[in-house]
């Protein structure tokens, strides 16, 4: 075990999303993950059904007391819901000097909104520059940036656009847009990337964006290259969909115990253009 990564995210009682997906993440890919919880949800794989923040000052002593012992590598963020997670976030991390892998998350698959108006205002204002990569969804890029991406090419554009909020990195999730293909663009300072896999027929897709942000910050703690931790990530994600257990009678969660091919661990020094699972 290599790579220490803090997640700060909520927890899904249903346990296919928020830390309980992280957790399992980090774990099937050889790195250890500490926890700093922002919400407690009751869950399933049809609905939020009920979401409790945890009182800011208990975030916040999770934070500062997880960075002190076992200390981090990366730090993973999700889940956030209110505008007082995030100002806690944004004080605890000041100065940190750590790479933060920020997953916006904003909608439950379900459906469910799962953060406030002043939250997501302060989280674009503020926390999004501290992050070295942003992770949205079309539909969370889309709110960040207000426009509307209705093909790969407003993916590029939208991509652009976010890093032009301050982030140096932004990996943009195209599984919402139709097609046989699921394209992900991955755009720095050099450039854009692009991961390709064909789409996978299945309902049991929770809690894919905690998942593939998790494996992205778990190849970043053990030193990998960014693009190299996104083909990694990329490539697991799509291995633990197609192997989904079938559990549940809505969106179903992930086979997190899948492992990726021997190549992949390897910490490959770039991503590709066409990126499917080995």
């Amino acid at each position: 075990m290599r790579g220490r990564v803090l997640v700060i995210a909520g927890s899904d009682s249903g346990g296919g999303a928020g830390v309980q997906a992280d957790l399992k993440t980090l774990t099937a890919l050889g790195a250890f993950g500490a926890t700093a919880i922002t919400a407690l949800t009751v869950q399933d794989s049809m609905a939020v059904h009920e979401v409790w923040p945890v009182p800011p000052a208990l975030l916040c002593r999770q934070i500062v007391v997880a960075l002190a012992d076992p200390g981090a590598d990366v730090v993973k963020i999700g889940m956030l819901g209110d505008a007082a997670a995030v100002a806690v976030v944004i004080e605890s991390l000041a100065g940190c000097g750590l790479p933060i892998v920020l997953d916006p998350v904003m909608v439950a698959s379900s459906g469910r909104r799962l953060i406030e108006g002043a939250a997501l205002a302060l989280l674009r204002e503020r926390l999004l520059p501290m992050a070295t990569l942003l992770t949205p969804n079309l539909p969370e890029a889309e709110a960040l940036l207000g426009v509307r991406i209705a093909d790969l090419a407003g993916m590029r554009g939208a991509a652009v656009a976010l890093r032009a909020l301050g982030v140096p990195a932004v990996l943009l999730k195209g599984g919402h847009l139709p097609g046989e293909r699921v394209v992900d663009l991955l755009a720095t300072a050099a450039g854009m990337e692009a991961f390709a896999a064909p789409r996978i027929a299945t309902r049991h897709t929770h809690g894919t964006g905690c998942t593939l942000a998790s494996a992205v910050a778990a190849g970043l703690a053990q030193g990998m290259a960014l693009a190299a931790s996104v083909a990694r990530a990329h490539a697991y994600v799509q291995q633990a969909i197609a192997a989904a257990p079938g559990f549940g009678r809505g969106h179903g969660p992930l086979n997190h115990s899948v492992t990726v091919a021997r190549r992949w661990l390897a910490a490959p020094d770039r991503g590709s253009e066409e990126t499917d699972p080995p």
